[in-house]
């Protein structure tokens, strides 16, 4: 059973921007060697006629690396819940390739789940989205994007172009949320932990989760306002005025410019990050005229093998259901 931590919580996971200042830590760049074995593991792949999604984790070999990648995964679990891959030399492969190596990288962290009920391994995140819907997926607009956590153990972005302004990725440890709301706002606490209906939990119709849940030692989360509204609006169970204010306080905390790590991810970043441990945002952007310019990123959600266990009023999500075959 979930329950509610009196006294602050501590570790890795609870920080703050100014505590990057001068720690980059959580960046790694891709070394020649490194990107060497991408291109072996490519080639190998190639080779035998593979296509993604239609390879194993053993049809892209990266093994050489493996200690390398379970120090991420240790990280992404255990550690801040976040980090950035930089130096992929993504101008070099074209589209196939790209994804054939994101892939790969995915299947050697954990398993790559589904993200639409259309089975897509691979998330497109662009703007082609309409921005008055409000079942449109918000990554799908040029819009700001609020801060959030994706369905899975895992979410892994890898930029391929910037946009022609803005598109600033943000990072806010919910650890340091649940603090700052532990010492300045403790009345409010209990309500985060009392279920809420969650629309696109990967379900046709909203879900039942808290907020937060406090399970063996490790604190998780579950936001995105937006579809909590919608998730109330759809089913007609309209959110109470308390349960606003709630809200309210989450979104000012998470706000606050000291609470959050920003970063411009280039071309060739890979940037992960626990979706338990750490929401993330991206600010509006202005996109280039041309279509071949425009902002692009893939995104991949994981499930991740050391992942943590979840309390059972707080049901792990892990991406869609596979699509049901058609008809012969």
């Amino acid at each position: 059973m979930s329950l509610i931590a009196t006294d602050p919580l501590a570790g890795p996971a609870v920080w703050q921007a100014s505590d990057f200042t001068h720690d980059q830590r959580w960046v790694h760049h891709l070394d020649a060697d490194e990107i060497a074995l991408f291109d072996r593991a490519l080639a190998a792949l190639q080779a035998r006629g593979l296509r993604f999604p239609d390879f194993a984790r053993d049809d892209f070999p990266l093994h050489a690396m493996a200690p390398r990648i379970a120090q991420w995964a240790d990280e992404l679990e255990n550690g801040r819940g976040f980090l950035l891959l930089r130096g992929l030399p993504v101008g070099r492969y074209d589209d196939e390739a790209t994804r054939c190596l994101y892939y790969g990288l995915g299947l050697h962290m954990g398993t790559p789940v589904r993200q639409n009920p259309r089975g897509d391994l691979l998330g497109e995140v662009m703007a082609v989205g309409d921005v008055n819907d409000k079942r449109t997926r918000v990554y799908e607009t040029n819009l700001y994007l609020p801060y959030h956590s994706d369905p899975s153990d895992v979410v892994g972005l890898l930029c391929l172009r910037r946009a022609r302004e803005g598109g600033l990725s943000s990072l806010v440890s919910v650890a340091a949320i649940y603090n700052r709301i532990l010492a300045e706002h403790r009345q409010y606490l209990g309500l985060y932990f009392r279920p809420l209906y969650f629309a696109h939990l990967c379900e046709p119709q909203p879900s039942l989760s808290p907020i937060f849940s406090l399970h063996q030692g490790k604190l998780s989360c579950r936001y995105l306002r937006q579809y909590i509204e919608l998730g109330h609006e759809i089913l007609g169970w309209p959110l109470s005025r308390v349960e606003v204010e709630a809200l309210d306080l989450f979104d000012q905390l998470m706000h606050d410019p000291a609470m959050r790590l920003d970063m411009m991810l280039e071309p060739g970043d890979l940037q992960f990050a626990n979706n338990y441990a750490v929401l993330h945002s991206r600010t509006a952007f202005v996109d280039a005229e041309e279509p071949a310019l425009r902002r692009r990123m893939l995104r991949l959600w994981i499930k991740m093998p050391n992942a943590r266990a979840l309390a059972p009023e707080f049901p792990g999500r892990n991406g869609f259901p596979a699509p049901e075959a058609a008809p012969a």
